[in-house]
């Protein structure tokens, strides 16, 4: 996929996304979460060539301190991916992160120390990270969950599932939630 098409697909998925986005021009102009993943796009493609992780590090840091959304180079990020209201966002080296997630401000997808191999969380396929959730570990959130705000997650999540609460607890998502 091209560089400009990847750009257009964003822009409609924020405007079906956002509803206070009003145009093409504002979304493309004023929003950090697109930003953010557009660079990191780049700096993805930069960890992966030998001898160019240090140089996609500092472009990282530096999206990090236009945007407020922190995505390490090495993370996995699918298409489609949305970030709201993106202050805070922090995405970890192995975290994956499947096709139409919506991450909302203040997700932090981290580890918890470490330990070789992935330390982050895979998250599935349209899935919903609310304000604030924190899921931390090698864990897996299934395709169509939703993890509610301020959630603390420690635990693998089948599909399909509401994740919600300090710790946070699973059952079944229904259509409505």
């Amino acid at each position: 996929m091209s560089f400009f098409s990847r750009v257009r697909e964003d822009l409609a998925v924020a405007r079906l996304r956002d509803p206070a986005a009003r145009s093409k021009v504002e979304v493309l102009l004023g929003y950090s979460g697109l930003h953010a993943l557009w660079m990191h796009h780049l700096t993805h493609a930069m960890w992966q060539r030998e001898g160019l992780r240090l140089p996609a590090r500092l472009l990282s840091q530096l999206t990090r301190f236009a945007t407020g959304v922190e995505i390490h180079p090495g993370a996995v990020i699918g298409r489609r991916v949305f970030i709201d209201h993106g202050m805070g966002v922090v995405i970890g080296e192995t975290a994956r992160v499947g096709n139409d997630v919506l991450i909302y401000h203040g997700v932090t997808l981290g580890g918890i120390g470490p330990i070789a191999g992935p330390r982050h969380p895979s998250i599935g396929d349209n899935v919903l990270l609310g304000a604030g959730a924190k899921l931390l570990g090698p864990i897996t959130i299934g395709e169509g969950s939703a993890v509610g705000a301020n959630a603390v997650v420690l635990i693998d999540a089948p599909p399909h599932s509401l994740v919600v609460g300090v710790p946070a607890t699973v059952r079944p998502r229904t259509p409505s939630a």
